[in-house]
């Protein structure tokens, strides 16, 4: 399953992995820290309280009762406040607070009065607490602070209640900046690993492009991590078997079009001794018709051949071949075009867009040749008015030796060579060739050509 927003390179995904791999553990380790803290600070708060009350308690105990007062306030300080308990109250202690009522009351001197009426309150709302025993500055007061109540008896008629703030702890800045710098430095070094890594993959990705269009076998670097070494050795010896067999059915094509030209013109010399007119035209028409499958052949198998690429005037050329297909009583027609710069391959070119032109005229009595901007391109656009073709056989043309009876017959001619060198040739441009129906009636062939073609 595909995410409609997940980066489809490598290096942004390793990156965006390690990130996030960064981020959970950096997160976990952030919370385990906050709440390994929250804990402990809780806890030497509620130890704090319980030793400061029982100090409290002892000191009040052995002083008058006038002076009481002024002990416990000598005694307060800003996060604990200590003051005669009157009118509080009371209410059922938690297990939690039993036990450390139970610890505040151990912490007592011994024969301290009224030692099982101790009270501990955790989490004690503000609202219950006097106003004379809330902390001293309200700044300590905020939605992170929670208040710890004891309540102890001195006497038989008094006791004493304390107050303390105990702060949650606020989450781990510190974690937090490690975390961020972390995680920016583990996706540095994913995206250099990442690069090193996918570098050779991309030159392999357009090594292979170049090999697939005819451009020669380029080397690629055998460098990187084992699999991707291993993938680059593989295809520069596959590339170079591939060079080799290609050069290789070359050489032969061309010695065997040497060799089937010099019979065939030897044939053609000895034809003209035939006396029978009838029979000498027969043979000259297979002849011809042997000649001209050979040629085409020759010319499909080579495919896009050893002509050197340079830049040239699409506009022109094809106006240049609609001339003299013009000149020659041909039914072709040509749309102006602005010049239309391109790199290509130019005899070539020039022969797919005759072989497009020419099954127009012969299937569909005429052609319309035009030109048109295409994005990265040109489009070179042939219509004719004639039959058209099957859209269930439109890329059944394209094989090699295929002829449509209904529409192309022995007596047109034809080898059913023609549209297999034309996909040939514009494939072999980086482009692409397609049939469509024309508006009207008749048959579009379309040749896409790339203007930097590869």
């Amino acid at each position: 399953m595909r995410f409609r927003f997940w980066p489809r390179t490598l290096v942004v995904q390793l990156v965006l992995i390690t990130a996030a791999a960064v981020a959970v553990s950096n997160i976990g380790v952030a919370i385990y820290f906050y709440k390994n803290s929250e804990a402990q600070t809780r806890n030497f708060n509620t130890e704090r309280m319980i030793d400061r009350t029982a100090a409290v308690a002892a000191t009040v105990r052995q002083v008058p009762q006038s002076s009481r007062l002024v002990v416990m306030q000598n005694m307060s300080r800003v996060e604990w406040r200590f003051r005669e308990a009157k009118g509080y109250v009371t209410r059922p202690m938690t297990a939690e607070e039993a036990a450390l009522a139970k610890r505040l009351a151990d912490a007592l001197p011994e024969g301290h009065p009224r030692k099982s009426e101790v009270r501990v309150h955790l989490h004690q709302p503000l609202a219950n607490i006097p106003e004379e025993l809330r902390p001293f500055s309200p700044r300590a007061l905020g939605s992170n602070t929670e208040l710890i109540q004891t309540i102890v008896p001195i006497d038989s008629q008094t006791s004493i209640s304390g107050v303390r703030i105990r702060p949650t702890p606020v989450w781990p800045v510190e974690i937090t900046i490690a975390a961020l710098v972390a995680g920016i430095l583990a996706c540095a070094g994913a995206a250099f690993m990442a690069r090193r890594a996918v570098r050779p993959l991309s030159e392999l990705t357009a090594a292979t492009a170049a090999v697939a269009v005819g451009s020669g076998a380029p080397h690629v670097a055998e460098e990187g991590p084992d699999d991707v070494r291993n993938a680059a050795i593989a295809f520069n010896v596959m590339a170079a078997k591939v060079s080799k067999t290609l050069e290789s059915q070359r050489h032969l094509l061309s010695a065997v079009g040497h060799d089937l030209r010099t019979p065939l013109t030897a044939m053609r010399i000895n034809l003209e001794f035939i006396q029978d007119e009838e029979l000498r035209d027969g043979l000259m028409r297979n002849l011809d018709e042997l000649q001209a499958l050979t040629e085409q052949v020759l010319a499909a198998a080579k495919g896009a051949g050893g002509e050197q690429r340079r830049s040239v005037d699409l506009s022109a050329l094809v106006e240049s071949l609609c001339t003299d297909l013009d000149e020659i009583g041909e039914p072709v027609s040509w749309a102006n075009h602005s010049p239309a710069p391109i790199s290509c391959r130019p005899n070539e070119i020039k022969r797919a867009v005759r072989n497009l032109v020419e099954n127009a005229v012969a299937y569909g009595h005429k052609a319309d040749v035009r030109i048109t901007n295409a994005g990265d391109g040109y489009d070179v656009v042939v219509e004719d008015e004639g039959p058209g073709i099957p859209e269930s056989d439109r890329q059944r043309v394209f094989e090699p030796f295929v002829r449509l009876e209904s529409s192309r017959n022995e007596a047109t001619g034809g080898t059913g060579l023609g549209l297999t060198l034309v996909k040939a040739i514009a494939e072999g441009h980086g482009g692409a060739v397609m049939l469509e129906s024309r508006p009207g009636g008749g048959l579009r062939a379309r040749m896409h050509l790339p203007r930097t073609a590869a």
